[in-house]
């Protein structure tokens, strides 16, 4: 066997057992009579005092229309009671159809200093595209199952990295702007759903059966502030610190060609339950 042969055939083998590990958890099948689970998710009770933060850096950009102060977007309760940018999934599913997430859920721009949109819901092992529409210097700071540290110094710029650990990923602004944040999930499967304006979801093309379904919000509280070093000015910010994530389940019974509804309340006393996805 020739030397090339023998790397080609390494090579190959190595593909295959990175993409049997990347498919290990999940197998995509054809999916006979499923059914649909809609649902929403409503806030119960009073609404808490929620904190804008200043916009004192870069105005002209950042605050367009002069407001001074920007909502920091953890919390979006519709008139109706709605809760919107809940993750809703299908914590114990094994198969079912193949990834048909969102795309433009796996597309981050930062645009007047300010995440569009809040929340990501990115496949593992997909891509995740970041865009400055901005003319002003940004980094996209992130934690927890994904730690880029992304840069951009010029506006139109774009930026991909592959996600390729299952779970919750926070991102932050590096350059000063304090109050822009969002957060995503990189997921294993495709039954995600993210709440719209009014709170409403739906997973569709779901096998028959019984399953957990899962509620996940960000959390809305500022429990704190930490340090920041802005690498633009030099100087020492103020950035705040955020409450953990709250989730909660419910079961619920998918039959053949039906559709199910399933009706959360988010509240200020929500039961939690461990984290995981």
């Amino acid at each position: 066997m020739t030397s090339l042969l023998r790397q080609v055939m390494l090579f190959a083998c190595f593909v295959a057992s990175v993409f049997s590990v990347a498919q290990s958890g999940y197998q995509v099948i054809t999916v006979q009579d499923g059914g649909t689970i809609r649902g929403t998710v409503k806030w119960q009770g009073a609404l808490p005092h929620l904190v804008a933060s200043e916009i004192n850096k870069d105005t002209q950009i950042c605050d367009p229309l002069g407001q001074k102060h920007r909502d920091l977007e953890r919390l979006l309760v519709a008139p109706s009671g709605g809760v919107a940018n809940t993750v809703v999934y299908l914590r114990n599913i094994a198969k079912g159809k193949a990834m048909d997430l969102p795309a433009q859920r796996r597309f981050l721009d930062q645009k007047n200093c300010r995440y569009e949109p809040h929340i990501l819901l990115v496949p593992s092992q997909a891509t995740l595209t970041v865009r400055d529409s901005d003319p002003l210097l940004h980094t996209v700071q992130m934690s927890g199952n994904a730690d880029y540290n992304l840069p951009f110094v010029r506006e139109g710029q774009e930026i991909t990295r592959p996600m390729t650990r299952e779970g919750a990923v926070s991102l932050r602004c590096n350059a000063g702007h304090v109050w822009m944040n969002g957060e995503m999930i990189v997921a294993r499967h495709p039954y995600y759903a993210v709440t719209d304006k009014d709170g409403n979801f739906a997973l569709t093309d779901v096998p028959p059966g019984d399953y957990e379904i899962v509620a996940w919000h960000e959390g809305w509280k500022v429990v704190g502030e930490s340090s920041l070093y802005d690498i633009a000015t030099q100087l020492r910010v103020k950035r705040p610190v955020f409450s953990d994530p709250i989730m909660w389940s419910k079961a619920v019974t998918v039959s053949p060609r039906q559709t199910v509804d399933v009706k959360f309340t988010l509240g200020e006393r929500t039961p939690q339950i461990a984290q995981g996805n």
